[in-house]
């Protein structure tokens, strides 16, 4: 079962994000608090969305969480997956793709002409699940990012 996060799934929201940490090998990089989340969230404004995957004993055993992107060329949004993450010990079980079919349905229902996400180059496991779902690599771009200190002197702090 696939349902929208609600403000008490916060603290398994943080833990499943402190686990993927883990499993991409970067647990350091991993800073985000419970209550940075709640307020993204939950806030006045909220800045990203979240769905649990459930057992039917309403255990949470993976996440999505994303927020709206917007295509100039298109001239319409789109979903930007931050995250997906399924515990684990029910891997192949089917959340993954239930996660991402709500995507994909909300997609559809709201005209929203992309679903997107970023892998790790190393996580093959993931790219050949992602693949069978018709997923295609978009090798002609690169992601950049700005962080920490190149983001501060460019931002003039």
């Amino acid at each position: 079962m696939i349902r929208s996060a609600v403000v008490s799934d916060v603290p398994v929201i943080h833990a499943m994000i402190r686990e993927l940490a883990e499993y991409e090998k970067v647990p350091h990089e991993a800073r985000a608090t419970e209550a940075q989340l709640r307020e993204a969230l939950f806030g006045e404004r909220p800045a990203a969305f979240a769905h649990l995957a459930l057992t039917p004993e309403g255990e949470a055993v993976g996440f999505s969480l994303w927020f709206l992107s917007f295509s100039t060329w298109r001239g319409v949004h789109g979903i930007y997956l931050e995250d997906l993450y399924v515990r684990p010990g029910v891997r192949g079980g089917g959340h993954g793709k239930a996660l991402l079919r709500e995507l994909a349905r909300i997609c559809v229902e709201r005209g929203y002409e992309r679903l997107e996400w970023s892998v790790l180059k190393w996580n093959e496991p993931t790219i050949a699940f992602y693949e069978a779902l018709g997923a295609r690599p978009q090798d002609e771009w690169s992601v950049y990012r700005l962080t920490d200190g190149a983001l501060a002197e460019l931002g003039g702090a």
